[in-house]
């Protein structure tokens, strides 16, 4: 399980394509999203048991670790988890990455960021506060829907209303009785959690780290930049923590929907239905449940990917700057 966070990430050399790069945005998120879901999975898995009961935290904890294996309890579902995560961040990363790309090189004024956001810890696209939003929200919805199956499996082998043993008896179980569809179950509540949650997100952080960068710097630069300013792993990291904390509390509702459907399809239908049967039967802190979990896991969560992940590319982008220079 520890060898997934240690990811070799391919050597890139002189006049790298387009292509190549993408390879590499793509391998840069399946490392950092391996790392978190690894890391995390305990967290993710006591979030999934808090919205399916309703139980507090503390009880919840206390079953798992009262059973006879409470370690294997607590990294249950860390398959399908790094599957989706891994693989969820390396399409995000790589198509949201192209997405800036394309958006930047159109030179629209609505897309582009003023002057004053020039480099400060990133070597991404600068753009305007509506580009970011919708570039996230594209990227995550696409990346979500890829990878929804992978989502359904992972949340219901979390859960304890299931007695799957294996993800290809989990999957045979699903299609033997729900179909196809049920593979997709809870994929408009899902969207409609990803979408506003990845653009605030991405706006979330970009406006954080530019913050932090002019906070922390003792100077500025002919350019106007920071000068001096603290390392961009530390900016990514903690924009990454506070972005996703925010933009988590904004849409925890989006998310207790999504588990019931997925848990509980033939129950909750529909979104619709599923919110009137959780307020009816629960109150309106059934759509808060997780909250807390979910912000840690989230902030904690981002914070790792993103640094990785920025981070990689960093040093890439130094390293094709270097080749070119010497040619």
């Amino acid at each position: 399980m520890s060898n997934n966070g240690a990811c070799v990430v391919p050597q890139v050399k002189t006049g790298t394509s387009n292509s190549s790069k993408n390879i590499f945005h793509f391998t840069a998120g399946l490392c950092s999203g391996l790392t978190s879901a690894v890391l995390l999975q305990p967290a993710d898995l006591l979030k999934t048991r808090v919205q399916q009961s309703q139980q507090s935290l503390l009880p919840t904890l206390k079953n798992i670790l009262a059973s006879p294996h409470p370690i294997h309890s607590l990294w249950r579902g860390t398959l399908p988890s790094a599957l989706r995560t891994g693989f969820g961040s390396a399409l995000y990363f790589t198509s949201l990455n192209s997405l800036r790309q394309t958006v930047a090189q159109s030179y629209a004024p609505i897309a582009l960021s003023g002057p004053s956001s020039a480099k400060y810890s990133s070597a991404l696209p600068k753009l305007s506060n509506t580009a970011n939003l919708a570039t996230g929200a594209v990227a995550r919805v696409a990346a979500g829907f890829l990878m929804m199956p992978v989502t359904v499996l992972k949340v219901r082998y979390e859960s304890d209303l299931y007695a799957y043993r294996s993800l290809y008896g989990a999957g045979r179980d699903i299609l033997r009785t729900e179909g196809l569809r049920g593979l997709f179950a809870g994929f408009g509540a899902t969207a409609a959690r990803d979408a506003p949650y990845a653009g605030l997100y991405v706006l979330f952080y970009e406006q954080l780290k530019r913050r932090l960068a002019s906070m922390t710097a003792t100077g500025t630069n002919s350019d106007g930049t920071p000068q001096g300013s603290a390392s961009s792993s530390s900016i990514n990291f903690l924009s990454g923590g506070l972005a996703a904390g925010l933009a988590t509390a904004i849409t925890n509702p989006f998310d207790a929907v999504k588990t019931r459907l997925q848990l509980m399809p033939a129950k909750y239908g529909n979104m619709a239905r599923a919110v009137r049967l959780m307020v009816h039967e629960d109150g309106m802190r059934s759509l808060f449940g997780g909250l807390g979990l979910r912000i840690t896991r989230k902030a904690l969560s981002s914070a790792l990917a993103w640094t990785v992940y920025e981070e990689l590319i960093l040093q890439a982008e130094k390293r094709w700057a270097k080749d070119n220079i010497s040619l």
